[in-house]
């Protein structure tokens, strides 16, 4: 076996910079998605899974569940790279969820490096991320924060 394939390749702690700023990729939210996640967690509100009921309701249609837009934000910010095989844990979330998404949307997340802190203890340390997730146009619909247990350099 080779053994770079089982190597870090993303960034230890010592390697992020406050005020760093990582952009994800867009991925379009499809109906498929909203089903998935349903089938999922038995999240079955029928403001993710109604069309009928939706078109009465202050959305005006299906919105996607809160957190599988947060969960592909955080998916997309793991296929940065920056974490692959150097985060250790995931400490803590903090989120607030500011405007709908809907089938069709297309989002992206902004991190921005906030804190380190050392953890030698646990093998590296803390990194606190602010995260923002966007849509299409520019408006801003989650933000809040992440803190990962990251690899110290060995």
């Amino acid at each position: 076996m080779n053994s770079s394939a089982n190597s870090p390749r993303g960034l230890y702690f010592e390697e992020f910079v406050v005020g760093q700023i990582l952009r994800t990729r867009a991925r379009t939210i499809t109906e498929s998605d909203l089903v998935a996640f349903a089938g999922l967690t038995g999240d079955y509100n029928p403001m993710h899974t109604d069309a009928e009921y939706c078109e009465g309701s202050f959305m005006g249609q299906r919105v996607a569940h809160g957190l599988l837009t947060l969960s592909y934000a955080v998916g997309q910010a793991y296929q940065l790279g920056i974490l692959e095989r150097t985060v250790l844990g995931f400490r803590g979330l903090e989120m607030k969820f500011s405007a709908p998404v809907f089938i069709g949307d297309t989002i992206h997340a902004e991190l921005k490096v906030a804190e380190t802190r050392a953890a030698r203890r646990l093998g590296g340390g803390v990194v606190a991320l602010e995260m923002r997730v966007i849509k299409q146009g520019g408006s801003i619909v989650q933000k809040g924060s992440l803190s990962l247990l990251m690899m110290s350099q060995p």
